[in-house]
């Protein structure tokens, strides 16, 4: 199993690209947690935590495409650093401003929601260039996304290191340098550098103009309620069952599944094409999230939560795949940056919609939200399975001229017959 990933972390810029990504992006992993301790530190109550989160979290979906769109026009040098430190910046002058006054709070918290840059999708550009062989790509999709969750159990961690050694206002300064270093690191290598476009059609709806890709968005949406709204189910179960230390078992356990589910999918090649694959994936999805219902007890439930993270990874790097297939020529990192908003703009829908179910209903109705947000993502993909089947031929996972600065004539991979 271990083999493939290996010969990707032994490509020439892999290991270097994947980690800058990792800890370009840790900000915006830290983000939620790192502005609710330090508005707590500054008085400010769990309501304006939560309320500058919201609007870090409602910027930075908004930027994300807007960002991946720059990229696709301007390369990656001359729109991810600056939009680094921007964001950065911003989160600088919050930390030393603190809450008081609110609009230059606001404003600053926005600002780097705003400018986060689009390292995620960057790289998923990058990866052809970088790589030989089709089956290698797909391979690091599937990496990608076990590193995000090794990312997002880490960096909480870290968050916690920084305010015991120093404090929340630290905190949010080294994780802001933390982003510009590791966007630096990636906007300076020689791949980044010689990455360009494709020639693209000019259209206000850039990637949006696919239908595929609208139909991939729309089944994701559902993926991103389900996974929103076990977080707050969770919550209400753990109330019952043994407090916070059981919650932060159960969030192990699914970022556990999800670790080992994603590892061993990427381990193995698949035939056939991966729009079909996904609706096998997301059923699977679908039907592990069900058992959280029985509400066992504590050791039981982590482990039916391991359960229901298998295939979260799995489904996310099947979708990476049918991004390149139905992304129109040069609209890659845009495309792999709406597939990021839609995910976080459905997580948080499934958190602000898993409350009132909770609340009116109960803990068991709230469990039994995500395997519906799993059923109807499903069906999504089933009714819109005609125009999935039908990708953008010029958009296919290719070594050429998405990535190459010379436009060299090269041949494309072939994504037909096997993902």
């Amino acid at each position: 199993m271990a083999t493939g990933y290996l010969e990707i972390l032994r490509a020439r810029h892999a290991l270097r690209l994947l980690t800058g990504t990792l800890v370009g992006r840790l900000p915006n992993a830290t983000a939620a947690i790192a502005l609710v301790l330090f508005v707590r530190a500054e008085g400010g109550t769990y309501s304006l935590a939560g309320a500058l989160a919201a609007v870090y979290g409602v910027a930075n979906a908004v930027g994300q495409p807007v960002l991946g769109r720059l990229v696709d026009l301007y390369g990656q040098p001359r729109v991810q650093f600056p939009a680094a430190v921007l964001s950065a910046l911003a989160m600088t002058v919050f930390a030393f401003s603190g809450t008081d006054p609110l609009p230059v709070a606001y404003a600053a918290v926005a600002a780097s929601g705003l400018f986060t840059p689009p390292l995620e999708g960057g790289l998923r550009a990058l990866w052809p260039s970088v790589l030989g062989r089709e089956e290698q790509v797909h391979t690091a999709y599937a990496m990608d996304a076990v590193a995000q969750e090794i990312m997002f159990t880490v960096g909480p961690l870290l968050v916690t290191v920084c305010v015991s050694v120093w404090d929340e206002r630290a905190a949010l300064l080294v994780l802001s340098l933390l982003g510009v270093l590791g966007a630096l690191s990636v906007v300076v290598s020689p791949p980044s550098r010689a990455w360009r476009s494709a020639p693209r059609e000019a259209h206000w709806l850039g990637a949006l103009r696919s239908p595929g890709l609208l139909a991939l968005l729309g089944a994701f949406l559902f993926v991103g309620i389900a996974l929103g709204s076990i977080t707050v189910a969770s919550v209400s179960y753990a109330d019952g069952h043994g407090g916070d230390a059981v919650y932060g078992w159960l969030m192990a356990g699914l970022g556990l599944g999800a670790l080992a589910g994603g590892t061993v999918y990427g381990a193995r090649r698949w035939a056939g094409v991966p729009e079909r694959r996904l609706r096998v994936l997301v059923a699977l999805l679908a039907v592990c999230y069900l058992p959280l219902m029985l509400m066992p007890g504590a050791v039981a439930m982590v482990l039916l939560s391991v359960v229901s993270g298998v295939f979260l990874a799995p489904c996310i790097a099947c979708a990476f795949i049918i991004v390149d297939r139905h992304a129109p020529a040069g609209t890659v990192t845009e495309a792999f940056s709406w597939l990021v908003t839609t995910f976080t703009v459905g997580a948080s829908v499934g958190t602000g919609l898993a409350g009132p179910v909770v609340q009116a209903g109960g803990t068991l109705w709230g469990f039994a939200l995500p395997g519906a947000a799993g059923a109807v993502s499903l069906l999504v993909l089933l009714a819109t399975g005609r125009v999935l089947a039908a990708p953008v031929r010029g958009a296919v996972v290719a070594a050429s001229s998405e990535n190459d600065p010379n436009r060299a004539a090269e041949p494309r991979f072939s994504s037909g017959d096997r993902a």
